[in-house]
C-alpha cells in the first residue's frame, strides 16, 4: 500500500486549512497514494480557543474532507476538533474514504511541559482501527506516542500499520524525543508507523525553543516494523509518499515475537 505523509502548517482559519488539506490529498493521489495522513489539529492550530471552531463529524469541515476523499478515491486521516458533552472539545481524527468512515478521539491528553490540554479537551476511550485495501491500520494522536500499550492494542486488533497525526511541542530535546519514540513504538508493537507532524508556523524558529502551544516541529517519518526509518521529512512543510509492505510486518513478528512473548 502506498501511503502519503502530508506535513502541513495549519493556520487559525478552518476554511483555509480545509483547502490546504484538500490540496495535499489531491497531490497524494497524483503520487499514487491510497492512504493520506495529515497532522493533528489540521482544522485549526493549537494556541487559539477551540470551542468556537469545533464542529460535529457531519459538519461542513468534515464534509469537505469527505468530498476530496470521494473525488480522489484516497482514504484520508486528518485531525479536527469536535464538540464534547461537557463543554470541552474532543481532539478527533476523522478517517474517511472508500469503505471507510470512522473517527478516533485522542485518549492521552497533553498535560505536560506546562501545557494542559485537558482543560479544554475531553479524553477519548476507544481503540480504533480501520481497513484500507485489506491492510488494518490503527489510529493514534501525538501524545499517545508516549504510551506503548495503545500501539500494542492496535497490533492485538490485527493492525500491521499505525498512523500518528501530531502537532509536537517544540522545546529542548523534543525533536530527539520524537525521533526516538516513533522508532520505539514501531518496535514495541512490530508495526509500520507513519508519524505525521505539523510543520512549525515560523519556519525559521529554533525547535529547541519552547513555544506557548504545541504548534509543531515537523520531522514526519515512516518507520518499519523493525524500527528503521524508511523515509523522513525535515522541519519544512512537504509531502512524502512511500510503500508499506504488510507482509514485512508478519516476517518481523516471526523473527522477533515480542507480542507473543509478553508476560505483563
Amino acid at each position: 500500500m502506498r501511503i502519503a505523509l502530508c506535513q502541513m502548517t495549519a493556520s487559525t482559519d478552518p476554511e483555509e486549512n480545509l483547502a490546504n488539506v484538500q490540496d495535499h490529498v489531491r497531490r497524494a493521489a497524483d503520487e499514487g497514494a491510497r492512504l493520506a495522513v495529515l497532522p493533528e489539529a489540521s482544522m485549526v492550530r493549537f494556541g487559539v480557543p477551540l470551542g468556537p471552531v469545533a464542529e460535529p463529524l457531519d459538519g461542513p469541515w468534515a464534509e469537505g474532507v469527505r468530498a476530496v476523499a470521494r473525488e480522489t478515491g484516497v482514504t484520508v486521516v486528518v485531525g479536527m476538533f469536535t464538540p464534547a458533552p461537557d463543554g470541552r472539545v474532543a481532539n478527533t481524527l476523522l478517517a474517511t474514504g472508500p469503505e471507510v468512515e470512522e473517527s478516533y478521539d485522542k485518549i492521552h491528553l497533553y498535560d505536560a511541559f506546562g501545557f494542559r490540554e485537558s482543560d479544554t479537551v475531553a479524553a477519548g476511550s476507544r481503540v480504533v482501527t480501520i481497513d484500507v485495501e485489506g491492510v488494518r491500520v490503527g489510529l493514534a494522536t501525538c501524545y499517545d506516542l508516549r504510551f506503548p500499550e495503545l500501539f500494542r492494542a492496535h497490533a492485538d486488533a490485527g493492525a500491521t500499520v499505525s498512523v500518528l497525526p501530531a502537532s509536537w511541542g517544540a522545546g529542548p530535546g523534543k525533536v530527539a524525543q520524537w525521533d526516538l519514540l516513533v522508532r520505539a513504538r514501531a518496535l514495541d508493537a512490530t508495526v509500520w508507523l507513519a508519524a505525521v507532524g505539523q510543520a512549525a508556523p515560523d519556519p525559521t524558529a529554533d525547535p529547541e525553543e519552547r513555544t506557548k502551544a504545541p504548534t509543531g516541529v515537523g520531522h514526519s517519518a515512516l518507520v518499519g516494523p523493525d524500527g528503521t526509518v524508511r523515509a523522513q521529512l525535515g522541519g519544512e512543510p512537504g509531502l512524502l509518499t512511500a510503500e508499506v509492505d504488510a507482509e514485512e510486518t508478519a516476517r518481523v513478528r516471526r523473527a522477533v515475537a515480542v507480542l507473543d512473548n509478553r508476560r505483563l
